[in-house]
């Protein structure tokens, strides 16, 4: 699947760069993962078959999970369990599609941070703090952090970067009570996903977390949660601080963008290779088979 489903027009309420949104009614919509892949703030041509079944299948495990630790916003994956009005479309959302509850979704993105990699190198080499949160000195790309912390993130329209907030603008931003809500939760869920991803291998270096209020006014965990889309998963057995680390996720589509494709991120991306795009679907299928010891299909 690549885009919204025409027949549903009158539903779609909105597209983001992976997922698509309908109007359920009742409070409820219906989410659906498409196998769309963005890089560099650009949603690209090029798509990655299944990638949104695997997506959907991951967080709907992970939320299992998490589950006592925060509850989420899904109410049904099955297409039987769908409103009348989506059921003759079963083959198009069959895997990849959530009901769940519409959340007021909060004005933060919320970062929790075990090891130091992507935008947290920056900021660290510069002041040597990330998100205001001093580090100790001498750390590198990749190292592993002395406990997991909190570094949230603005959340920019499509097309723009996330800008890095402290704890105080958070504060500024939600209040104190609500700030502290936040924090004390993207870490209890980063730090059970990264003990979970342990046992198999896998190192979860950071993860970012939707949250948003229900009609009861109590905070509830939506959208996706823990899957290579919104996280960092590293080999263990090739984890070595120095540099970026392999991943689980779109690395060879950043790459080839970054590297091969004369791509100079002012216009349109070119269409990725068949070999990127198969590679980057075994990625995604190897993560979601280590991590739940399910297989894919």
């Amino acid at each position: 699947m690549t885009g919204p489903i025409p027949e549903l027009a009158d539903r779609h309420i909105h597209s983001g760069k992976v997922r698509d949104l309908y109007d359920a009614g009742d409070g409820l919509l219906l989410m659906v993962a498409s196998d769309r892949i963005s890089a560099f703030d650009y949603i690209l041509p090029s798509t990655i078959p299944d990638k949104g079944a695997i997506l959907t299948q991951m967080s709907l495990w992970w939320f299992e999970q998490v589950a006592d630790v925060i509850p989420n916003h899904v109410v049904a994956s099955e297409v039987a369990d769908f409103p009348a009005a989506f059921k003759p479309y079963g083959d198009a959302l069959r895997g990849r599609s959530v009901l769940c509850r519409r959340l007021d979704m909060v004005p933060v993105e919320c970062v929790a941070r075990g090891y130091l990699a992507g935008g947290g190198v920056t900021d660290y080499e510069r002041n040597g703090s990330v998100c205001g949160v001093p580090l100790p000195p001498g750390l590198l790309d990749g190292s592993k952090l002395p406990e997991a912390i909190f570094t949230p993130t603005t959340k920019a329209p499509q097309g723009e970067h996330d800008a890095p907030m402290t704890y105080d603008e958070v504060v500024a931003a939600v209040g104190a009570g609500i700030a502290e809500q936040l924090q004390t939760l993207t870490i209890r869920v980063y730090e059970r996903g990264r003990d979970l991803a342990e046992t198999v291998g896998i190192l979860l270096a950071d993860t970012k977390v939707e949250l948003g209020w229900d009609v009861s006014g109590q905070l509830v965990l939506g959208d996706e949660v823990l899957t290579p889309d919104s996280s960092r998963f590293w080999p263990a057995e090739t984890w070595q601080p120095g540099g970026a680390q392999p991943s689980y996720d779109k690395q060879y589509v950043r790459d080839w963008l970054a590297h091969e494709s004369g791509w100079d991120r002012t216009g349109p991306p070119p269409p990725l290779p068949d070999d990127v795009v198969a590679r980057t679907r075994e990625k995604y299928v190897e993560a979601y088979e280590r991590l739940t010891g399910r297989p894919f299909t």
